[in-house]
């Protein structure tokens, strides 16, 4: 849907809006950019199909990047879109995280070359600089023709189409459509990271300036390793909001400092909710969420977990006038490693859209509560967050999410979160044993040629880096 003029704040004196608004500009390291439309997309099926349909129709250039695309009937569908539109002449770029697209296969990407895509892995695993396998291209954006951009957490891939013919509902994410400058703006981002793979965009290839289409402001905060923009940005947000802060996110492990700021604003009466998986694709991380639950609670925060297929969106709320929306997640490998992508929109229509379906998601999931005990300490428990809102369709799971759900549930017979994660640890190591005793052999070659693999990077990365000293100091 079409987004309607956002209304100006309801608090706030023009110089404090102004200091905050500095602030913000400092923290994202840009500068906000109006005369933009936004469009939110909560279902991951009709946004696959959004992206499909504007693939079509570009004539100019297409800019596709993401840290998941995998070789599968949603995948292929996307393939084929491409080749079609790169052999009728528009210029299609290509740009995938080497690591999280692992498993596809190498014709898959040969196939998107022969019909005249450029198409490049961002941060091959094995290469000269082993210190870049931590830092990922986790972005997910779509641009046609310079002035249409598709931002968010969505991949591509079947988890996220579903499959309504086996009962399988698609992934629960979060895109947004967006149309003037601030597309643009994510053009040029996705021209500075196509250059660290490889050799830059042609500067024919870019939008000049968009012409506006709307009338909300947005940031584009292109996230790079070690600087901390949207890990900035969420604080301040945090720090500032004075009604609520809904977070929804998918692998939530807050670093100290953020986690911090969440139980000063429940303190401070701020309306604190979090949106999490109840079931993840990654079960080890959502234990690690999980740790922090007793103290959040106590503080006033409300924890939810979602109840139905993978919730993978990453979406904030600060009072009723900023949303942000993006790839990164509120954990430390999203907010100090990865390469990340998110838009912050001062707009109070797309706050009330994101809200509206905050609490539509609240009906598939339930709300973590504190049970007292009379010896123990206050149990963690489990309640329908909205019973009186009929929640959605009952969702088939893949094997994938039933592997997801069964590690999780092993854990909780277990006993408790802290126990769980040494059973982790104790597990792992019990089966690297288990492999070393019966193939000592082959395990011995592995983790040799591991080892030299190491070395060798590392020997190699040094080199690099002393004859780059070298040649800094002859210019000098």
């Amino acid at each position: 849907m079409s987004l309607p003029t956002p209304r100006a704040p309801a608090r706030g004196s023009l110089a404090e809006r102004a200091e905050l608004d500095l602030a913000l500009d400092r923290a994202a390291g840009t500068r906000p950019i109006v005369g933009n439309t936004l469009d939110h997309h909560a279902d991951s099926a009709a946004a696959l199909e959004e992206m499909l349909r504007r693939i079509a129709v570009a004539e100019r250039w297409i800019h596709l990047e993401n840290y998941i695309i995998r070789d599968d009937h949603t995948g292929r569908r996307f393939a084929d879109a491409l080749a079609e539109r790169a052999r009728a002449g528009v210029r299609v770029r290509v740009l995938y995280d080497a690591l999280g697209s692992f498993g596809t296969s190498h014709g898959y990407w040969s196939r998107l070359e022969q019909a005249g895509a450029a198409v490049r892995a961002f941060h091959p695993v094995l290469s000269t600089r082993p210190f870049e396998i931590f830092s990922r291209d986790h972005r997910k954006l779509l641009l046609v023709d310079g002035g249409r951009a598709m931002i968010g957490g969505l991949c591509i891939g079947d988890d996220w189409s579903g499959d309504p013919a086996r009962g399988r509902q698609p992934w629960r994410d979060t895109m947004l459509t967006i149309c003037g400058p601030a597309a643009a703006a994510l053009d040029r981002a996705f021209g500075r990271i196509w250059a660290r793979a490889g050799a830059p965009l042609p500067a024919e290839e870019f939008a000049a300036e968009a012409e506006p289409c709307g009338t909300s402001t947005v940031r584009v905060v292109a996230g790079v390793p070690g600087q901390a923009r949207i890990y900035r940005v969420v604080q301040l947000l945090a720090a500032v909001a004075a009604e609520r802060l809904w977070i929804t996110d998918a692998y939530l492990v807050a670093p100290p400092p953020l986690f911090a700021s969440l139980l000063d604003a429940a303190r401070g009466g701020v309306d604190v909710r979090l949106l999490v998986p109840g079931a993840s694709d990654l079960p080890i991380l959502r234990t690690f969420t999980r740790v922090g639950y007793r103290e959040l609670l106590e503080a006033g925060v409300r924890i939810f977990e979602w109840k139905g297929p993978m919730l993978h969106a990453k979406t904030l709320l600060a009072d009723r006038v900023w949303a942000r929306v993006g790839s990164s997640n509120l954990n430390v490998s999203s907010l100090l490693t990865n390469y990340e992508l998110d838009v912050v929109a001062e707009c109070t229509a797309l706050s009330d859209a994101l809200a509206a379906q905050f609490r539509r998601d609240l009906a598939s999931a339930r709300e973590i509560v504190l049970r007292p005990r009379r010896i123990r300490r206050p149990a963690l428990v489990g309640t329908p967050a909205v019973p009186d809102q009929p929640a959605g369709p009952a969702h088939k799971r893949s094997r994938y999410e039933l592997s997801a759900v069964a590690v999780v549930a092993l854990r909780r017979v277990a006993g408790g979160v802290r126990r769980a994660i040494a059973g982790t640890a104790a597990l792992t190591f019990t089966v690297l044993g288990g492999l070393l005793l019966l193939f000592p052999k082959v395990m011995s070659v592995v983790l040799a040629a591991g080892a030299f693999w190491l070395a060798l990077g590392f020997g190699l990365y040094g080199f690099q880096r002393r004859r780059a000293r070298e040649g800094d100091d002859d210019a000098g």
